[in-house]
């Protein structure tokens, strides 16, 4: 992809604790988009400090809704560049190899951040409190759940590190559209119900009727963008930012020119006389060079120290 840069990358995944299922299954896009957004923000807002990196990120954020057997559970897998633009944009500032930011400090930013956004739209009446989130209406009851939830540590953590670009590439080409099962994970179907692989060779077999259910549960919502990308890859600067990123980025990876080979004294004759000894002037043929026997050849060609015989008959 045009817009993966020739750097190393980090991967970090953002989850919100299961006190919130009820309400994000019930309020799919709104706690959705909170939840890119206060990913995106921690991430960007880190960077962007000083003391830590002092530069912009390039942040693509994935969207999974499922675990491996198939229960509701939100999270978005975040594909972090291994340093960021400068803010001046003369320079590419690089992290180092294999660690990125605190993971405590990522999650208490992330969660403040969730939490005050999940504040504002309780107080503007954009959360639909119907069907299980119906006590939730009683401003007390969500204060209390709001202050649960600051006193939990939330999961943020980060995989291994990317090895570098082609490893970005097959991870989008995996995993960016990838449905809550694949057809390879499907063991069988019979009388007992569907049987399917989960994880570290374990299967769960599940009646149909719940099959369905579970599977229906990571329907997005219509027209939901579950690909989304900030900071460096944001839409506004990847012509601007992001090209300025590169530009230094290839600049640093530029190998030094090789001094030229030395030539061989044929190749200096060659170009000094326009003659070239490596080839046969009578056949065009390449010049084999053949071992010299200095002592078969000189006695064969020296003519004799000795005085000659004397017929003395």
């Amino acid at each position: 992809m045009e817009y993966v840069l020739p750097t190393h990358y980090f991967h970090v995944v953002f989850t919100i604790p299961h006190e919130l299922g009820a309400l994000a299954l019930r309020n799919r896009k709104p706690i959705f988009d909170l939840l890119f957004s206060s990913a995106a923000r921690t991430l960007l807002e880190l960077g962007q400090d000083e003391h830590r990196l002092g530069a912009q990120l390039g942040v693509t954020a994935v969207l999974h809704t499922w675990t491996r057997d198939l229960r509701f559970h939100p999270h978005v897998h975040c594909i972090v560049t291994g340093g960021g633009l400068a803010p001046q944009g003369d320079r590419w500032i690089s992290s180092r190899q294999k660690y990125l930011f605190p993971v405590r400090v990522l999650s208490a930013l992330f969660r403040g951040k969730f939490l005050d956004g999940l504040a504002r739209a309780y107080e503007r009446g954009e959360l639909d409190l119907g069907g299980a989130c119906a006590e939730l209406a009683n401003p007390e009851v969500f204060g209390c759940l709001k202050d649960t939830l600051y006193r939990k540590d939330w999961v943020v953590y980060a995989k291994r590190p990317f090895a570098g670009p082609e490893q970005v590439f097959k991870y989008l080409g995996q995993y960016t559209h990838r449905v809550g099962i694949s057809n390879h994970r499907l063991v069988s179907f019979d009388t007992r119900g569907v049987c399917f692989r989960t994880k570290n060779g374990k299967q769960v077999t599940v009646a149909p009727p719940e099959f369905i259910r579970r599977f229906l549960l990571h329907v997005l919502p219509e027209g939901f963008v579950k690909v989304r990308h900030y900071g460096l890859l944001a839409s506004s600067n990847v012509h601007t930012k992001l090209a300025e990123a590169r530009r230094h980025l290839e600049a640093n990876d530029k190998p030094a020119l090789a001094s030229p080979p030395q030539q061989t004294w044929q190749e200096q004759h060659l170009a000094l006389t326009g003659v070239d000894l490596a080839t046969c002037p009578r056949c065009s043929g390449p010049m084999v060079s053949h071992p010299l026997d200095y002592r078969s050849s000189h006695a064969a060609a020296a003519p004799s120290s000795s005085p000659p015989l004397m017929d003395t008959s």
